[in-house]
């Protein structure tokens, strides 16, 4: 089930509402420009699957995506709890950064925490299989995949370079709860 958990940023003991129902997260993230979709699959996946594959199975959405706002760039990040650089991608992620572009993932598999950054507050999204998130331009976020990871996503890029972070060098992301395993 996909969460949405809103805090001031300067109180991460209590968040101000948290939100279960996709409508009502979507709705309130539209509000602050972070757009939440749920997507089906056209064919079925199985375990294992190639990066093809899943892109195959997903292919109307992602060609809908790359009309509508540009994307030029569609991968897929498969990582697991025997990944070997699993806290080293961990901690990477956990930094607050922006980008210069649209940040876009859709979770085929397993889920992950995106908390965002906007004026005075923070919106900490659990994505599950199915969301599609995509997390505005000079957006402030962080991801947490959790002490044990456990995901498949598609994402899409602007910037054929892929995925290009511009740390803030803030130590917000410590304060705010992580994704529990």
């Amino acid at each position: 089930m996909s969460i949405l958990s809103v805090y001031q940023d300067s109180a991460p003991e209590q968040p101000l509402k948290v939100l279960t129902h996709l409508e009502d997260i979507a709705a309130t993230l539209a509000e602050v420009g972070v757009h939440l979709e749920r997507w089906e699959a056209s064919a079925p996946i199985g375990a294992g699957a190639s990066q093809e594959e899943v892109i195959d199975a997903y292919r109307p959405q992602i060609e809908r995506l790359k009309r509508e706002r540009g994307y030029v760039t569609v991968d897929v990040i498969s990582l697991t709890s025997d990944h070997p650089q699993k806290a080293e991608l961990r901690a990477k992620f956990l930094e607050e950064h922006r980008h210069a572009e649209d940040e876009v993932r859709f979770f085929v598999a397993g889920r992950g925490l995106f908390t965002l950054h906007i004026e005075d507050k923070v919106y900490a999204v659990l994505c599950e299989k199915n969301d599609l998130i995509s997390v505005p331009a000079g957006t402030r976020h962080w991801f947490d995949m959790g002490e044990h990871p456990h995901f498949v996503a598609i994402r899409l890029f602007n910037n054929p370079e892929g995925w290009v972070a511009q740390f803030t060098g803030e130590d917000i992301a410590g304060r705010f709860p992580r994704l529990e395993d």
